[in-house]
């Protein structure tokens, strides 16, 4: 007897086949690539069947009635797999699921049981039982089923697209803004999306409250923020964050009574349409995979997408790929550096992350790219790198330098390092007054309001000839 539908758990497959119901673009952007052999259970895969065969005749989305009176025409199911169907139709509800995420959840899907059955159908082969296919068959076989894709894009024609690439140029690239003005102008107005940014510095100087910080202003921004912690509990974490956004000392929190406290929360509901979630795993037990998985079943469950993702830290993240004692730590940092950087790609969005310096760095006011502990190519994966530096005066003064190591998103020459200031009380960053800025090199920059007003286009190109 197969299983009851009646409490319907959280599986892809019903997903899937619950969004082919309801959802229009999803069904005709997944439908065309998913087939009845993915599907393990009959009778999600009896569903399958009918709502392929109808959407395929009729070019429409299929309806709850119209499927059972097609399943009930047919002559292979029982009463049982009857009712099971008509339980597992019923439980099938409209929830609104992130379109991306479902198309890229489904495509991952296809490919993972294309990639199973080829690997069955090769072992058939290989055991005699498969009579029409040679072993000669199994390469061609497990490529075909490795291919699997939704992408049917297979290249830029450099002059039909040509279009499109003009309309690529003049579209403006979505920027996650900070609220710090020296890193807005050195980014060009924040960071993009699949992108890995790191902060560089040594213990106690502020690589958690620069990420708790940033943290706390994008979902003040309305962004959905996930911080994954491998240092400090999620307690600690979030109590960071009440302390920047409450406009609170961490000392005040404890003694703050219940009602202020949850009337300060209910003032910060208003504010913003973001959510952050904060997950914790042990130092060194997790990697991209498992932050893959979690970022999936956080779309799933919680119908939880993150606009920028937040880790603290690199160092102590693992590998997906290799185990820490049999490489090299070069190796090793590195590889963690771009399985993150991959993450970004995969899922579209900024990672933040920091590293620690090495022991020269701690106490030095200038770091480089040297003071990287460990790795030289974490600084070869990252897209925008800096160091946080502080010392006796700096701290006195409540002030933190910065200092550009590395910039793909502008040259980092310009505003090569600045001063913010810092309040450890309140987990907060915030902008100097301009004489502040006692560390600035020959080539700083002037407010933007300052800079020259850039010719038309038409005036820039007038002289143009083909």
């Amino acid at each position: 007897m197969e299983k009851s539908y009646l409490n319907n758990n959280e599986r892809i497959e019903i997903t899937i086949l619950r969004n082919f119901f309801f959802n229009e673009e999803f069904t005709r952007k997944a439908l065309p690539f998913v087939k009845s052999e993915y599907f393990t259970n009959r009778i999600e895969k009896l569903l399958y069947e009918e709502v392929y065969t109808f959407v395929e005749k009729y070019k429409n989305l299929p309806t709850k009635e119209t499927i059972l009176i097609e399943l009930n025409r047919r002559k292979d199911i029982n009463d049982d797999e009857l009712k099971l169907i008509k339980e597992l139709i019923s439980s099938l509800s409209n929830d609104e699921t992130d379109l991306q995420w479902l198309l890229d959840t489904t495509e991952r899907f296809c490919k993972d049981r294309a990639v199973h059955n080829a690997v069955l159908s090769g072992i058939k082969i290989l055991d005699g039982k498969d009579k029409q296919k040679q072993p000669e068959a199994i390469p061609s076989i497990l490529s075909e089923a490795l291919a699997v894709s939704f992408d049917n894009h297979i290249g830029h024609d450099y002059i039909g697209d040509a279009e499109d690439r003009f309309e690529w140029y003049h579209t403006k690239e979505k920027r996650y803004k900070f609220d710090l003005s020296f890193f807005n102008r050195i980014t060009k107005g924040g960071v993009p999306s699949k992108t890995l940014n790191i902060a560089l510095a040594g213990t106690g100087v502020g690589k958690s409250l620069f990420m708790c910080h940033c943290a706390s202003h994008f979902l003040n921004e309305g962004q959905n923020v996930l911080y994954i912690t491998l240092e400090m509990a999620e307690e600690r974490i979030a109590e960071r964050i009440d302390a920047n956004l409450l406009d609170v000392t961490i000392d005040d929190l404890h003694d703050m009574p219940k009602q202020l406290y949850e009337d300060k929360m209910n003032k910060l509901r208003t504010k913003t349409s973001g959510k952050l979630i904060i997950k914790e795993y042990p130092t060194a037990s997790a990697h991209s995979g498992h932050f893959k998985s979690l970022i999936n079943e956080l779309a799933l469950k919680k119908s939880f997408r993150p606009d920028v993702v937040f880790i603290d830290y690199l160092n102590i993240c693992a590998s997906s790929r290799f185990k820490g004692g049999n490489i090299s730590s070069y190796f090793y940092i590195k590889a963690i550096a771009e399985e993150l950087r991959g993450l970004a790609v995969e899922h579209n969005v900024p990672i933040f992350s920091a590293t620690q310096t090495t022991r020269t760095g701690y106490v030095s006011t200038d770091i480089g790219l040297e003071d990287t502990s460990e790795s030289f190519g974490l600084p070869a994966t990252a897209d925008f790198m800096f160091a946080l530096m502080s010392n006796e005066e700096l701290e006195s003064l409540g002030q933190m330098k910065v200092k550009q190591l590395k910039n793909r998103y502008n040259d980092p020459a310009l505003n090569r390092a600045f001063i913010v200031g810092v309040d450890r009380a309140k987990m907060r960053l915030y902008d100097v007054e301009n004489v502040a800025q006692n560390i600035v090199d020959k080539n700083q920059t002037k407010e933007e309001e300052n800079y020259p007003t850039p010719e038309s286009a038409y005036e820039k190109f007038s002289d143009f000839k083909l």
